[in-house]
């Protein structure tokens, strides 16, 4: 029956982010991202802060809430090793009134509601008064030995309020779990070949073309008989790499009744995580971004921790990669993990991109060097906060970075953003004397 169902699939003709279109990341002037140092104010000292996602309308909008917006973040405490974070990850809200000083809210959900042993990266939507937080849920609710079991669920329901002090979210919360892998699109984790396995990063999407209200994930694609599978033109050992990027359909619209459906694309053979995946529609173009690192890319690659995207004419288009090999925004060759998990979004004519602040200072270390250090060197080398959001223009096929806007500032619909770019530089420029002198090597 296996077979059946994927010889059926084989003829869905699911675009590929191939290999030869990988062996072209290369770093140019209008995909790296400037160097980064600690801000003066972080958003909150006591947390590790790193994923983030706004609270959007169901059109892809940034909700307003009384004249708030609203953040959220996958959190630990700021004491806890940095390496792991991932590990007890909670999910919180932050809200502002300006795009730029956020006040944590608190947990989203009550204490042992959600599913899982943990929280991992989604998406928010606000539907007509309605909160829907969408989530992964890793590992078991309840168990003690941690596990990486991976399902898609939300938390819908809860109340969102504001006052003369600030903006509240509350519960109870109704939660579910939507989506599992069924092991013909996308990879169950018993049938996991790949160093690392996937289902998770759910996003909310309607499709402004046709109505169609969509949830974008990460997954992998199954391989159940790598001497067979000639399509992918790929040595069997590669094939360890298959990192797709998931969708599942409402046919109501009901944002808590899904389908799954057959990828949007897939990168057998050249990436095993295709983390985040989201899409924005600009000049009639689908824009569709996905993070990854430098480690998940099949040995015979060299990529980089980056955002990377693809463009097409519709949501199930043949997707093309962005400047020919899929990089857009990576960081400097000198710090090369100084922050990740990007999340594009449009703002007038450009397109914004916010991060989190990763591990920096490393001076040629290794992520798996700097797990061999003591605790205090761990922590110094971590952000754990919000990265300098930087503005991108795209072009049909081709993109390029404009610069870079301060930590956390996620500007207004009405704010003027080459005059921010103009102050944040001046400042930046200040900072880096006082504390390098004017022979900054790393810049």
């Amino acid at each position: 029956m296996l077979d059946e169902r994927w010889a059926d699939r084989d003829a869905r003709a699911v675009p590929q982010w191939t290999r030869r279109q990988a062996a072209g990341i290369r770093r140019t002037d209008e995909t790296v991202a400037p160097i980064v140092y600690p801000p003066d104010e972080q958003t909150d000292r006591d947390l590790h802060i790193w994923d983030t996602w706004l609270l959007r309308n169901r059109d892809g909008s940034i909700a307003e809430i009384d004249g708030y917006r609203v953040i959220l973040s996958l959190t630990a405490p700021a004491a806890l090793l940095p390496g792991k974070r991932h590990d007890v990850a909670t999910l919180r809200y932050f809200y502002s009134t300006d795009g730029r000083d956020w006040t944590c809210g608190g947990p989203v959900f009550e204490d042992g509601a959600a599913f899982g042993s943990r929280q991992w990266a989604g998406s928010a939507l606000y539907d007509d008064g309605q909160l829907y937080f969408f989530y992964t849920a890793a590992g078991s609710r309840g168990e003690d030995e941690l596990t990486y079991t991976q399902r898609i669920a939300v938390g819908s329901g809860g109340t969102i309020t504001t006052d003369g002090d600030g903006l509240s979210i509350t519960g109870p919360f109704d939660h579910e779990i939507l989506l599992e892998p069924d092991g013909e699109h996308y990879e169950r984790e018993a049938q996991s070949r790949g160093m690392i396995y996937t289902f998770r990063d759910p996003w909310f999407f309607e499709d402004p073309q046709t109505g169609e209200t969509c949830l974008l994930f990460e997954a992998n694609t199954p391989i159940p008989d790598p001497d067979r599978e000639a399509r992918f033109d790929v040595d069997r050992d590669a094939l360890d790499f298959n990192g797709s990027v998931g969708v599942a359909v409402s046919p109501s619209g009901d944002p808590t009744e899904w389908e799954l459906d057959a990828p949007l694309l897939e990168a057998v053979g050249t990436n095993q995580e295709l983390e985040r995946p989201h899409v924005i529609v600009q000049d009639g173009s689908y824009y569709l971004f996905i993070s990854s690192h430098e480690h998940t890319f099949e040995p015979g690659l060299e990529g980089y921790d980056a955002l990377y995207g693809f463009v097409a004419d519709s949501l199930r288009g043949e997707y093309t990669p962005l400047n020919g090999s899929g990089l857009v925004v990576t960081n400097p060759a000198d710090a090369p993990f100084q922050t990740y998990s990007w999340l594009a979004y449009p703002h007038r004519e450009e397109i914004l991109v916010s991060s989190f602040f990763n591990y920096y200072d490393l001076q040629g270390l290794s992520l798996d060097d700097v797990a061999h250090l003591p605790p205090a060197e761990q922590q110094r080398r971590f952000g754990g906060t919000l990265a300098p959001t930087l503005r991108l223009t795209a072009n049909s096929d081709e993109t390029r970075l404009l610069g870079a806007l301060e930590h956390g500032h996620l500007p207004l619909p009405d704010e003027d953003l080459p005059r921010l770019l103009a102050e944040y530089v001046a400042d930046t420029n200040d900072r880096t004397k006082t504390t390098y002198g004017d022979g900054d090597a790393r810049r």
